[in-house]
C-alpha cells in the first residue's frame, strides 16, 4: 500500500476522507474506523518500527501518521473520560492469554519436524538437554510472549476432542510441503479445521528443496478456497524449512499477529476449568493427566472433577518437567493425584472440597447414562425437527467412489438450502467411509452419506458407538430426494434386515397335524419368537417364513441364546432337512 505525505496545516482536505481521532485510540478501534483489517494496521506499525498488538493504545501523533498512510486525514477529537473509565472496567475482568495452536496436515509433509524445530529453536542458548519431557502440549516464547502448542498426532485427535465437546484450539497451522503439494489428507485436515471454525495459517514447508514450487501450492490452495494474503486473500502463508530451521521466527510472529486480531482473553478470578489433553497410567506414579487450563488459575492442592473421575492435585509439572505451584489460562501442565485415568477431551473443574466433588461426579455419571443414546444426528431426526420448524442447518459429510461424482452431488445438495434451512457439505472425499469421517460427523453433528461408498469395519463400530447416521446410495436422485424430504419433514422411516441369530437343524420331528418341527442348535446370536426366518440350504435362501413356535424342552419360550438347543416351528413351511441353516432376522429402523 502506498504511503502518503502528511498534509500541511490549512491544506485543502476535501479530496480525502477524514478520520476523527481522540488523544488515545487502540489499534482495533482505529482499524474499525478506517474499515481495514487489524493485521494491516499492525503490519504498517511494524514497517514504521513499532511493535504493537490489537489492544495496544496509540497516541494521536502515531495514529495520525497511520491514518495518512492509509489515505485519510486526521481530525483531533476530545476524549470522553467517562467512556475511558467504562472501557477500563469492562476489560479489567478479562486478561489476555496466549494462543493455543494445533499443527495439522498430510502425514509426510513435516508436521513433527516443524514442531521439533519450533521447540528446539526456542531453547535458550547454553541450556542443556533441549526437549526434556513430552506431555502432549508445550509453550514457547517469542519476544516475551508465550504460544501454546498442542502436539496432537493429526486431525483425527483434534476432531476427537471436539467430538467430546472440547474446544481447545484457537489457530490451526496447516503444513503443506512445497515439493509435494496438496494431498487428500491435506484437504481432510483443512475441512476438519474449517468445521471447527478456527483460524488457519499455512506453513509452506520444505522450501529449501530444489524441486520446491510454492506458486503451484498457492494455486492448489486457492482452488480449495484458501486464498493467501499475497494473492489478495486473508490467509497468512509463511514459507519455512523445518529441516534447516528457516522461517520459524516469522511463523511465530504471524501466529502472535493472528492472536492479537482474535483478542484472546480469559477470566482468572474464578475456579479453574479446562480440558484433558491426554492421560495415562504410570506404573510408578499412578494416573497422570495433561491438562490445558482455559480459565482461572490451577494450583497444587486443588480438588478436581473430570467427568466421573476425581482427585486432589498432589504435584504439577510444566512441559520441561519442572515442579510448579500454579498454572494460568492457556498453560499446559501434567498433574498427579487423580483416582483413575480420565479420557482425553473431557472437561475438568476445580471444586471447593471432596463433598462437592462426590456430588458432581454422581451428577456427571447420571448425565452420562442419560445422554449416551442421543448424541448423533440422522436424516430421520432432521425430518422430525423440520416438521416442527426447528432445523436451521444440516451438515453433511459426502464420500463417493470416484472424484467426478463429488461436485454434481455436492451442488445438488447445497441447492436444497432455503430461507429456513441451510444444507452445508462440510467434507467430501473418495473411497471408503473411515473412522475420521465418523469423528468429524460426531464433532460437527453431521450426517454421513456414501454414494457407491461403503464404511470400513472400524467406521461401522464407531458409528454405532457415537450414534452417527450413515446412509448409503447407488442412485443420485434417490440420495437428493431423501435429503429434500428430510428438510421438508416428509421422510418416511427406512427399515433394514438385521441378522439376530443363526441355528443349524440337527433333527426333524413330526408334529402330527401341526406339521414338522426342526430340532436345532443356536450357533450364534439369539433366536426370537417374533423373527422372520430365512431357510438356507447349500448357501442359498430357499424360503422365508415367520416363527410359529419356539420351544426349549417342553416349554414355550420367547428367545433362545447361543449354544442352546430348541425346537422351531415355522408358518407354512415343513420341508426341513438336517443341515439347513435357519437365519433369524429382525427389522431395524435406519436413522
Amino acid at each position: 500500500m502506498k504511503n502518503r505525505q502528511e498534509q500541511a496545516p490549512g491544506e485543502n482536505t476535501t479530496s480525502t476522507p477524514q478520520i476523527g481521532l481522540p488523544p488515545v485510540i487502540t489499534v482495533k478501534q482505529l482499524a474499525d474506523q478506517m474499515g481495514v483489517s487489524g493485521i494491516e494496521i499492525i503490519k504498517q506499525l511494524m514497517r514504521n518500527g513499532i511493535m504493537a498488538n490489537i489492544n495496544q493504545s496509540l497516541d494521536y501523533e502515531v495514529a495520525s501518521k497511520l491514518v495518512a498512510d492509509f489515505g485519510f486525514t486526521a481530525k483531533k477529537l476530545l476524549a470522553s473520560a467517562q467512556g475511558r473509565q467504562k472501557a477500563s472496567s469492562l476489560s479489567a475482568k478479562l486478561h489476555t492469554r496466549p494462543p493455543v495452536i494445533t499443527i495439522m496436515g498430510h502425514v509426510d509433509h513435516g508436521k513433527t519436524s516443524l514442531l521439533d524445530a519450533i521447540r528446539q529453536t526456542n531453547v535458550a542458548a547454553g541450556e542443556a538437554g533441549a526437549i526434556t519431557q513430552h506431555i502432549g502440549a508445550y509453550q514457547v516464547e517469542m519476544k516475551g510472549r508465550k504460544i501454546t502448542f498442542l502436539d496432537t498426532p493429526g486431525h483425527e485427535a483434534f476432531t476427537a476432542m471436539r467430538a467430546r465437546g472440547a474446544r481447545a484450539t484457537d489457530i490451526a497451522v496447516l503444513v503443506v510441503a512445497a515439493d509435494d503439494g496438496v494431498m487428500p489428507q491435506t484437504i481432510e485436515a483443512l475441512d476438519h479445521a474449517r468445521a471447527a471454525g478456527v483460524n488457519i495459517v499455512i506453513a509452506l514447508n520444505k522450501i529449501d528443496k530444489s524441486n520446491a514450487n510454492p506458486d503451484r501450492i498457492k494455486q492448489q490452495l486457492s482452488d480449495l478456497g484458501v486464498v493467501i494474503e499475497e494473492w489478495g486473500g486473508d490467509i497468512i502463508c509463511v514459507p519455512v524449512s523445518a529441516k534447516k530451521k528457516q522461517g520459524i521466527d516469522d511463523l511465530l510472529e504471524n501466529l502472535l499477529l493472528v492472536a492479537d486480531i482474535l483478542e484472546l482473553k480469559a477470566e482468572v478470578d474464578c475456579p479453574a476449568e479446562g480440558i484433558v489433553i491426554e492421560a495415562k497410567l504410570d506404573k510408578n506414579r499412578g494416573p497422570l493427566a495433561t491438562l490445558l487450563v482455559q480459565k482461572g488459575i490451577l494450583k497444587t492442592g486443588d480438588t478436581l472433577v473430570i467427568g466421573t473421575v476425581g482427585g486432589k492435585i498432589k504435584a504439577m509439572f510444566d512441559d520441561d518437567g519442572k515442579n510448579i505451584r500454579k498454572a494460568e489460562p492457556a498453560t499446559p501442565v501434567e498433574i498427579l493425584g487423580m483416582n483413575s485415568v480420565p479420557d482425553a477431551g473431557q472437561v475438568f473443574q476445580v471444586v471447593s472440597d471432596e463433598k462437592e466433588a462426590k456430588g458432581l461426579i454422581e451428577k456427571n455419571r447420571n448425565a452420562g447414562l442419560a445422554t449416551t443414546t442421543s448424541r448423533g444426528v440422522s436424516l430421520t431426526s432432521v425430518a422430525a425437527q423440520a416438521s416442527a420448524g426447528e432445523i436451521k442447518e444440516l451438515n453433511i459429510i459426502l464420500k463417493t467412489d470416484v472424484h467426478g461424482s463429488i461436485e454434481p452431488i455436492k451442488d445438488s445438495l447445497e441447492r436444497l438450502s432455503n430461507d429456513k434451512t441451510r444444507v452445508k457439505v462440510i467434507h467430501t472425499g473418495t473411497g471408503a467411509i473411515t473412522e475420521s469421517d465418523i469423528l468429524l460427523a460426531a464433532a460437527s453433528r453431521a450426517v454421513v452419506i456414501g454414494f457407491n461408498s461403503k464404511p470400513e469395519t472400524g467406521a461401522i463400530r464407531m458409528a454405532e458407538q457415537e450414534k452417527i447416521s450413515v446412509r448409503q446410495y447407488s442412485v443420485i436422485y434417490k440420495l437428493i430426494e431423501d435429503v429434500e424430504k428430510a428438510l421438508q419433514g416428509m421422510l418416511e422411516p427406512e427399515y433394514v434386515d438385521v441378522v439376530a441369530g443363526q441355528a443349524e437343524v440337527r433333527a426333524v420331528f413330526e408334529a402330527g397335524k401341526k406339521g414338522k418341527i426342526a430340532g436345532s442348535q443356536i450357533k450364534e446370536g439369539r433366536a426370537t419368537r417374533d423373527s422372520l426366518v430365512r431357510i438356507i440350504r447349500g448357501g442359498k435362501v430357499i424360503a422365508e417364513s415367520r416363527v410359529a413356535g419356539l420351544r426349549r424342552f417342553k416349554d414355550d419360550v420367547k428367545e433362545i441364546a447361543t449354544g442352546l438347543e430348541c425346537g422351531v416351528k415355522l408358518e407354512n413351511f415343513n420341508d426341513f432337512e438336517v443341515g439347513d441353516i435357519l437365519q433369524f432376522v429382525r427389522q431395524e429402523k435406519v436413522d
